[in-house]
């Protein structure tokens, strides 16, 4: 195994899926069952959200699955591809929106943008004095921002020159940072207890939003920018208006440090992960928790929604990943890859692969053929959480809608053959070249507003020494 997981970063090599073990969720290996309930075909039944939780012995060298273990079948996750090249523990990654790049983080000061396509050389970015805590890719891609332990933020062109611009205004760890989805603007969390909001092309600091008590350990944007969601480790996640700057609503129910926060993709709900090894979701409109999940034997680190909103996955101090179906309110799988805590877990753009990283220095790509049925649905409309009625159980009930079809058995679905989808050579290079070329003029635009902003302030600031100057001088 070890040979395997040394091969240099650069080679980017597909590793052997046997290698890799996964439990599948079910109702007999539930250990803390809890009802919640599913919309089926306008109908609703009860479902039980099941837990495989791992065991000291069931991650072992992640060799051949044992008695307790499914069979791996084309409709499970598999691993596709490790990259190994930090020199300690990886705190975060990301894809870009073509998926052709994936970003890591690490406490080893640097960060790595690796690219998709094998035999590809990484690029490595050096510049933060101290661990980098975060990254993002901007909407276009075409920035990448980090945070790290040193206080600061950098917006980098993933190129090969490797060119940042440093923001300065946290006085302690930045944990977070997250672009809006219009990238004029991003979102930062610290150490300091705020949450910093950033003009991208002005380079400037916009406003601060400083209500938490403790350390904030993530912030991210809504889908339509409107709103900001931050945890942290007062017990809180706190909801805010971008407009207002006002806080609307805080959640208090975690009953540890919250590690982590993200938006639903409808932007209707929030998930977070908390140090008392739970994941909650709640709905933003009426403020009502919808799930709980107490899956992971720690602390759960990360999570990420699939872009179509039917599923989630989180990483956690346990070594695994865990797959939830969040429509039928279960556990679909439970990864072992890593060995030691999975810090890190995101999903790309469309859904197709999710990236997680670990303090065992590696950064591993995994397929998620388990969403082979919803995968044509990513693109509509997506579907969010309808609002729950009134709870009896000891945990909140929930109602989901359900995408057409669905109320049929999962292995039917899966069953069914899939249209081949084939394109002359020609036209993919012809396709592949424009989208290149277009991706330059993108990113030319994008350098030239930075330039005619930065001109715009100059100049601004020329006007009002100018004013000051004349009433100087005016007797």
């Amino acid at each position: 195994m070890e040979a395997v997981l040394q091969r240099s970063f650069r080679s980017g090599d597909k590793k052997p899926r046997r290698r890799v073990s996964f439990n599948r969720g079910g109702r007999g290996a539930a250990k803390r069952p809890a009802l919640l309930l599913a919309a089926v075909r306008g109908a609703e039944t009860e479902r039980a959200a099941t837990a495989a939780a791992a065991s000291s012995g069931s991650s072992g060298a992640l060799g051949t699955p044992g008695p307790s273990m499914a069979a791996p079948c084309p409709e499970d996750p598999s691993l596709e591809r490790h990259f190994k090249g930090h020199r300690d523990a990886v705190t975060c990654v990301d894809f870009s929106l073509n998926t052709k790049h994936l970003a890591s983080g690490s406490m080893d000061s640097c960060l790595m943008v690796w690219h998709m396509k094998p035999q590809s050389r990484a690029y490595r970015f050096t510049g933060h004095k101290d661990s980098v805590t975060c990254v993002n890719f901007s909407p276009s891609g075409h920035l990448l921002a980090s945070g790290s332990r040193d206080k600061t933020v950098r917006i980098w062109v993933p190129n090969v020159k490797g060119e940042s611009t440093v923001f300065r205004a946290h006085t302690a760890t930045v944990r977070s940072v997250h672009f809006c989805s219009d990238g004029q603007s991003f979102v930062t969390a610290s150490d300091d207890k705020t949450v910093k909001v950033w003009s991208t092309h002005r380079q400037k600091f916009l406003f601060s939003l400083s209500q938490h008590i403790n350390w904030v350990r993530c912030a991210r944007f809504s889908p339509d920018g409107r709103l900001i969601v931050s945890a942290s480790d007062d017990k809180t996640v706190k909801l805010w208006d971008k407009t207002s700057r006002e806080c609307v609503h805080s959640y208090c129910e975690h009953g540890g440090f919250v590690t982590y926060v993200d938006f639903h993709p409808s932007g209707t709900c929030i998930a977070a992960a908390g140090m008392d090894n739970t994941v909650k979701v709640w709905d933003v409109r009426t403020h009502r928790l919808l799930q709980h999940y107490q899956l992971h034997s720690a602390a759960v680190n990360a999570l990420s929604f699939h872009p179509s909103g039917n599923y989630l996955v989180t990483a956690s101090s346990d070594s695994t990943l865990k797959i939830l179906d969040l429509m039928e309110g279960r556990l679909l799988y439970t990864l072992h890859g890593h060995q030691g805590p999975a810090t890190t877990v995101a999903f790309s753009r469309t859904g197709e692969y999710f990236a997680s990283g670990g303090s065992d220095e590696q950064v591993m790509v995994w397929k998620s053929n388990f969403d082979i049925v919803d995968y044509g649905e990513v693109m509509k409309v997506q579907r969010p959480p309808a609002t729950l009625a009134s709870s009896s159980g000891t945990l909140p009930e929930v109602d989901f809608p359900v995408p057409p079809g669905r109320g049929r058995s999962q292995e039917s679905m899966q069953s069914q053959p899939q249209e081949p989808v084939s394109m002359p050579q020609t036209l993919t290079s012809t396709l592949e070249h424009i989208v290149g070329q277009l991706d330059v003029l993108t990113q030319t635009v994008s350098i030239l507003e930075q330039r005619l902003t930065l001109t715009e302030d100059k100049l601004k600031q020329c006007l009002e020494n100018q004013q000051l100057i004349m009433q100087r001088t005016t007797p």
